[in-house]
């Protein structure tokens, strides 16, 4: 269990066996209600939030289907550079209760992309996957004790941090750099450190996405602001020109002497 410079396997306890979905005829899950499926299935929170956090991705495929207990299963699915292996499984209780089951999340691919995945996920359910439900279960079930689990979650959500506090000073360095070069550019740069303080209070609540989306406003105000990319010298020209009142006349053309210059010629007569 943990990380190595290519995989990562980790355990979750299972809360909720919900959502319940279906598998097609090609052992693809599917909603609920899809036509033509066959099997059902249930995902569980764990597994909802891991596919939600890897992003877009291919059609999650069951690589080993439930039978009559439709909380025992695997799947696997990819998302670019990344992929995602989940195994549910029973540990305690017989199976007969949602917490009774763990997950097991296998992620290959780069390091920081697995950090981020792992770290949405634990974003998206709300608690602290690692904390089982019955202790000695679950360490005996995944030959790991307490604190094992606790260092491999966390280890890799405080790199996903670091690696996203690492672009918010990336671009406070830059806001820095670049203020009193231009005055006129003072407020586009106020709106970029709005931006920066709103990244960094995102990440603090580990909401990966609103970090994202403010580090894009920041980056683009940056951009427009900087005067080595003459973004805003080019919309400055632009506004000019269509500003611009249109002080060419068009001189009207008199072509009723070109129609005097063509002959005409009567063929009415002609045979």
């Amino acid at each position: 269990m943990g990380s190595d410079p290519s995989v990562t396997v980790l355990y979750a306890q299972v809360c909720d066996g919900k959502p319940r979905m279906t598998i097609d005829e090609e052992g693809y899950l599917r909603a609920e209600g899809w036509p033509g499926a066959g099997g059902k299935v249930f995902l569980g929170d764990v597994g909802q939030a891991a596919l939600r956090a890897l992003g877009p991705h291919d059609p999650p495929r069951f690589t080993k289907q439930p039978g009559y207990d439709e909380q025992k299963w695997e799947l696997v699915s990819r998302a670019n550079e990344l992929s995602l292996t989940i195994t549910s499984r029973a540990y305690w209780g017989f199976g007969l209760f949602a917490t009774s089951f763990l997950n097991r999340i296998e992620i290959t691919g780069p390091l920081g992309l697995r950090a981020r995945c792992v770290h949405d996920l634990v974003a998206s359910l709300g608690r602290n996957p690692w904390e089982a439900s019955r202790l000695r279960q679950f360490e005996r079930a995944s030959e790991c004790d307490s604190s094992q689990h606790k260092e491999a979650w966390e280890s890799l959500i405080s790199r996903a941090r670091e690696d996203m506090a690492e672009e918010v000073n990336h671009l406070e360095d830059a806001l820095r750099r670049l203020r009193g070069l231009d005055q006129s550019a003072e407020g586009v740069l106020d709106a970029a450190d709005n931006a920066l303080q709103e990244a960094r209070a995102a990440l603090a609540d580990r909401n990966a996405p609103a970090v994202e989306r403010a580090l894009g406003r920041a980056a683009s105000a940056i951009i427009e602001a900087d005067p080595s990319t003459e973004v805003r010298e080019t919309e400055r020209l632009a506004q000019r020109h269509s500003a611009a009142p249109n002080t060419q006349k068009q001189d009207d053309v008199d072509a009723e002497h070109l129609l005097d210059e063509v002959p005409f010629v009567d063929l009415s007569e002609e045979e």
